[in-house]
């Protein structure tokens, strides 16, 4: 994984970040132009796009990475249309996690103030545009429903499901269903939830005990 700055301010245009992003961007590119079923080519580009990938992902696509190399995913986690993530720092997902279309994961800062927006004083004495990033992480087991946000430093816990259209601004505990936006616990999720007490849903099939 390359350095990213552990939240301190950092030049997107050092020149080791515009290659890697360069990269990974034309990377972008070629796994969105390959069919479904091209399998074993889709594998090899998201391999040489992400930090760490583990068996059993699949990513439906089309992506959209920014650097890919501080992403890592768990195994037997499904992504569908259209995810986009910002990774600047590192974003950390779970095993066995299900996300809906249009999930964003964003990790950098930007000064709130315009003109510090525009440039900086670096060390160095020269100007520049500066940003910061924080990291996020997301538990095992995890469902985030259609056009989820997730913000800088944001952890949610395993277990846990995000309402669809949720900007999740704040950290969410384990088991938990939260949701709005900004993105709130609404409660715990409990056994109450599980689909033995909706046999109107469950129809001729079962709950594996």
């Amino acid at each position: 994984m390359l350095s990213n700055n552990n939240g301190l301010l950092f030049s997107p245009a050092e020149p080791w970040r515009k290659e890697r992003k360069l990269k990974t961007h034309n990377l972008n590119l070629d796994y969105n132009r390959l069919y479904e079923d091209e399998t074993e080519a889709r594998q090899a580009v998201l391999t040489e796009i992400l930090g760490e990938l583990s068996d059993g992902v699949f990513v439906q696509g089309p992506v959209t990475f920014h650097y890919g190399v501080h992403t890592k995913i768990g195994k037997g986690t499904f992504i569908n249309f259209n995810f986009t993530c910002q990774d600047d720092a590192a974003v950390t997902i779970g095993e066995n996690c299900n996300f809906g279309p249009n999930v964003t994961i964003v990790t950098p800062v930007h000064p709130m103030l315009a003109d510090e927006r525009r440039l900086l004083l670096c060390p160095d004495g020269s100007e520049k545009r500066l940003c910061w990033a924080k990291p996020v992480s997301i538990g095992n087991d995890c469902w985030l429903g259609a056009n989820v946000v997730v913000c800088p430093g944001v952890t949610i816990g395993d277990n846990c499901v995000i309402g669809a259209g949720s900007v999740v601004t704040r950290s969410v505990p384990a088991n938990s269903f939260a949701a709005g936006n900004p993105c709130r616990v609404i409660r715990e999720i409990t056994q109450a939830d599980s689909l033995k007490n909706k046999p109107e849903i469950l129809g001729d099939c079962a709950v594996i005990e």
